[in-house]
């Protein structure tokens, strides 16, 4: 897998990325900030990140146990 830079402002994610935190799995951690847990779900679908400011989207379904 390849790390990416957390430099992004806008990810799309999926229920396959959940729960989700950033910085996500592939981003390159050395350089960024604590892991912190985002409850997109909760919050309709979207998520901003209060370390990096970083957007996220969730697309497609979601299942109940989410």
């Amino acid at each position: 897998m390849e790390l990416t830079e957390n430099t992004r402002r806008v990810i799309e994610v999926t229920a396959t990325d959940l729960p989700l935190a950033c910085p996500m799995p592939d981003m390159v951690k050395w350089n960024s900030h604590p892991r912190v847990f985002l409850p997109i779900v909760k919050n309709g679908g979207e998520a901003l990140c209060p370390y990096c400011g970083t957007h996220y989207q969730l697309t497609g379904p979601v299942s109940a146990h989410h």
